[in-house]
């Protein structure tokens, strides 16, 4: 992917204090590809955010799938998070991770009016993998959101708490790791 960046990793005084903190070791344990990928969704997206965070890596994680296939080419993305929050946040961070955006006309939303799930299908020069985040992260994921909203409601303080969430699903959740993979040709 050719963007218009040659590095992403600002000064720590640039970003907000929660951010700082958790930049050296996500730079050092996911990347730079992984952590501009995400602080731009985020930037774009208007918060930090736990489903557009997860888009992004999975992004990136089929980016690199590609990669190491020597699939070259523009990656198109068909999307299953169909168009309603939360889970619509995840299509943020697939098109900021791979490009594939809208405008673009490489990413679809396959799944209006079903049920929507984190899942993609990226394709890459006559290559296709299917992802989806494993179904132990997703009930992480809707435990801790039920906590929330028990808590707070969705008041102010939820959404610290949604921000707070983000934030450690970044730092701790390896995108090799938190999603199951199907392949095969187009």
């Amino acid at each position: 992917m050719t963007g218009v960046l040659k590095s992403f990793v600002l000064p720590l005084e640039l970003y907000t204090d929660d951010v700082a903190g958790i930049a050296g070791e996500c730079v050092r344990r996911y990347g730079e590809r992984e952590w501009r990928s995400v602080v731009l969704t985020n930037e774009i997206h208007g918060h930090l955010g736990i489903y557009s965070t997860l888009g992004a890596k999975m992004g990136v994680l089929a980016v690199e799938l590609f990669e190491k296939m020597g699939a070259g080419g523009d990656i198109s993305v068909v999307s299953f998070a169909g168009s309603v929050p939360p889970v619509s946040c995840f299509n943020d961070g697939l098109q900021v991770s791979t490009g594939a955006s809208m405008g673009h006309g490489l990413f679809a939303v396959g799944s209006e009016g079903k049920e929507c799930s984190t899942r993609a299908r990226f394709s890459c020069g006559g290559e296709t993998v299917e992802l989806r985040l494993k179904p132990e992260y997703e009930e992480v994921i809707r435990a801790d959101i039920r906590k929330g909203v028990d808590l707070y409601g969705h008041t102010s303080p939820y959404w610290q708490y949604v921000r707070s969430l983000a934030l450690r699903y970044w730092k701790d959740w390896d995108r090799t790791e938190i999603f199951e993979r199907a392949e095969g040709k187009r």
